[in-house]
């Protein structure tokens, strides 16, 4: 009987791959245009049996460009919903006629995606079970501004921004920052990374969410990665997130903020620290977290007293945001 889908899962091994130009990174922005690799690429979940009976599985899909992907496959469901990520299990894996095949390096083993279900084996072919594709939703994904709340963007033109621009459907571009200055405020904003299966690490999907132009809050195309503070929803050598909720990319995702300034003294002496709680697509990836210092890239490179604005962060990659607003609290 198959041991522990995860043991199993880790043996998974193909061909490595080869690095890819620093040029030669395409950036997709509309699902239409993204390629069959863009519909391999994302979260699955399903049952498996196992020799314990029937367990929960996810698995998330990242593709990696040219037909080649790797899967991350996670106990007890995804990140963020029971999964027990602690006991991930990599592999890679490759498109050929239009199936998307895993392989144990034993040959116990065999997953394959087809017509967005991800179908698993053994070596004599009986099917152990099958995972869906699943489109995650944040919860918090189009909530309304509450009365009060200042709406800095809502796809009707960019007058809250400075330097603002907009895409010929309505969204809102990186590298940008409001106009307006907070101090202690809540914040609601949804962004999307592009599709860049050729990029790796810093170069795919790039930006940042400053709070007060000063505390980043990253974002990136982190799908299915451990979860670091530089990667999507970490604070860059302040705190990893609790847990990777990184989307695929081209799904829309939310950030909510909780953000509470630094204190100072009547001399400009800090006497606490600035403090924010965040959720990334409705889960808590940092309670209450002192932040100790400005992170480097803001608008404002110091810590005072005075307010600051939201700056949304260009790195070169079309990263875009809808519908942000923010309510001042005392």
């Amino acid at each position: 009987m198959m041991q522990q889908l995860g043991i199993c899962l880790a043996m998974l091994l193909f061909v490595p791959l080869m690095a890819t130009a620093a040029e030669d990174h395409p950036a997709f922005t509309d699902r239409a245009q993204a390629g069959p690799d863009f519909e391999v690429q994302g979260e699955y979940l399903g049952e498996i049996a196992t020799d314990r009976g029937k367990e929960t599985y996810g698995v998330q899909v990242i593709a990696l460009g040219s037909g080649t992907f790797e899967a991350v496959a996670y106990p007890g469901g995804l990140p963020g919903a029971k999964a027990d990520v602690s006991q991930a299990d990599r592999a890679n894996g490759k498109t050929v006629d239009g199936a998307t095949t895993f392989v144990s390096e034993d040959g116990r083993i065999t997953g394959v995606v087809r017509n967005k279900v991800l179908r698993v084996a053994n070596s004599a072919g009986e099917e152990l079970g099958s995972l869906a594709k699943a489109d995650r939703v944040s919860p918090t994904l189009g909530a309304k501004p509450p009365a009060g709340a200042t709406v800095l963007f809502d796809g009707m033109g960019t007058d809250h921004f400075a330097n603002g621009e907009m895409t010929k459907d309505g969204l809102l571009k990186a590298g940008t920052h409001s106009k307006a200055t907070f101090k202690n405020f809540k914040l609601h904003l949804e962004f999307r990374t592009p599709f860049m299966p050729s990029a790796r690490g810093q170069a795919r999907g790039n930006s940042g969410m400053y709070l007060q132009g000063r505390y980043e809050v990253q974002i990136l195309d982190s799908f299915g990665l451990e979860g670091r503070d530089n990667e999507c929803g970490g604070i860059y050598k302040a705190a990893a997130p609790r847990v990777n909720l990184c989307l695929p990319p081209l799904a829309w995702q939310t950030y909510d903020v909780d953000f509470t300034a630094a204190r100072f003294d009547a001399a400009g002496k800090k006497t606490e620290n600035a403090r924010v709680t965040v959720l990334h697509n409705g889960v808590a990836i940092h309670d209450n977290l002192e932040l100790p210092d400005v992170t480097p890239g803001g608008t404002l490179k110091t810590e005072s007293p005075e307010p600051g604005p939201l700056f949304l962060q260009d790195h070169g990659n079309p990263v875009h945001f809808r519908n942000v607003w923010v309510v001042e609290k005392d």
